[in-house]
């Protein structure tokens, strides 16, 4: 029968993970800022593609007054690809708040960090614990996935309820001190082992012998799914129109998806080569040549965009759009991934 989940557990878990964690640059010290800008980035984004924007991030925005005094356009650019640009904007309103509200000092209480703009109950608990040493559960998708099989839970993985009962679960097994080892623990533990996709790895797991699913030979059951809605499904035709080697773009509505961000000219609609190159015509840039053509999918949590692309040379810079050069397409117009492609 699976042991009891209890100060053994936590003891285990905690070891484990000061043996086997991975080397990661937010980990090098318990600064509340380097910890806030890797949780927001780590969020539905994989460790290896977040490394490098969070580095770079740091080398521009060294600190919470760099980045309330930051302005929107630098804001976008370096989160470029990264997705979920109302991430970075309320980062930008909590830091102007704890500049104004705390002279620049983070908060330390949950219940603070917990009301800052874009902080939710698994952030506030992530920045409490590991740099505050608060018994603060952080409950994400791996936290949740280890104890829906420890406890062979089969309440659905995304309800609230599931969230609201693990996070219990977690209140009682937090220790005295290393409180921030223990929350990384559950998550490096859901990372490296008790992992989403293929074959988890309970041969290596410090929790083997307290996992129920393990004991049964359920594992593969949780965690339990909902199936979602089919996302609705967009035909995007898009215009890479270039100009004296100038690209076209054009800046997104200031609300809604991907607000405030710039984009290649599009329609909702599929057109032939044609039709793209009588529309550039109607926009009054002069279409010269055809080079390519390109189509790929781009998937959002509530929609997927169907596009091809049309690679045309022209010979006016029209359209009323900005014409950027490379040097500008590089370094200032922040592109969602969804265009990102195209170049």
């Amino acid at each position: 029968m699976a042991k009891e989940i209890n100060g053994e557990f936590t003891q285990r878990l905690t070891d484990w993970y000061r043996k086997n964690r991975r080397s990661l640059p937010w980990r090098e010290d318990h600064e509340p800022y380097h910890v806030w800008v890797s949780e927001i980035m780590l969020q539905q984004t994989r460790v290896e593609a977040v490394r490098d924007y969070y580095l770079r991030f740091m080398r521009e925005l060294p600190d919470i007054r760099a980045l309330a005094e930051a302005d929107e356009q630098t804001l976008l650019k370096l989160w470029e690809g990264l997705g979920y640009y109302n991430r970075v904007r309320n980062m930008h309103r909590a830091a102007v708040q704890i500049v104004e509200e705390k002279d620049g000092r983070f908060p330390q209480s949950y219940e603070e960090i917990l009301a800052l703009p874009g902080i939710g109950e698994y952030t506030a608990g992530a920045i409490a614990s590991i740099c505050f040493d608060q018994g603060s559960p952080a409950v994400d998708g791996n936290v949740l996935r280890v104890f829906s099989r420890l406890y062979e839970d089969r309440t659905d993985i995304k309800s609230a309820a599931a969230k609201k009962r693990i996070r219990a679960y977690l209140q009682s097994l937090y220790p005295e001190s290393g409180c921030g080892d223990f929350t990384q623990a559950l998550i490096e533990l859901g990372a490296l082992l008790c992992v989403p996709k293929g074959i988890p790895k309970c041969s290596l797991c410090p929790a083997a012998e307290f996992c129920r699913a393990r004991e049964n030979g359920t594992v593969q059951e949780f965690p339990v799914k909902v199936k979602k809605k089919e996302r609705k499904k967009i035909s995007k035709t898009v215009l890479i129109l270039s100009c004296e080697g100038k690209t076209a773009v054009r800046q997104r509505e200031k609300d809604g998806l991907l607000a405030g961000m710039y984009e290649f000219p599009n329609i909702d609609a599929q057109l032939t080569a044609e039709q793209a190159l009588a529309l550039a015509e109607q926009w009054g840039c002069e279409p010269r040549d055809l080079r390519r053509q390109l189509s790929c999918t781009h998937v959002f949590s509530h929609v997927e965009w169907e596009m091809t692309g049309y690679f045309i040379a022209c010979g006016a810079a029209g359209g009323g759009f900005r014409w950027a050069d490379d040097r500008e397409m590089k370094e200032e117009i922040p592109l969602p991934s969804a265009f990102l492609y195209f170049i």
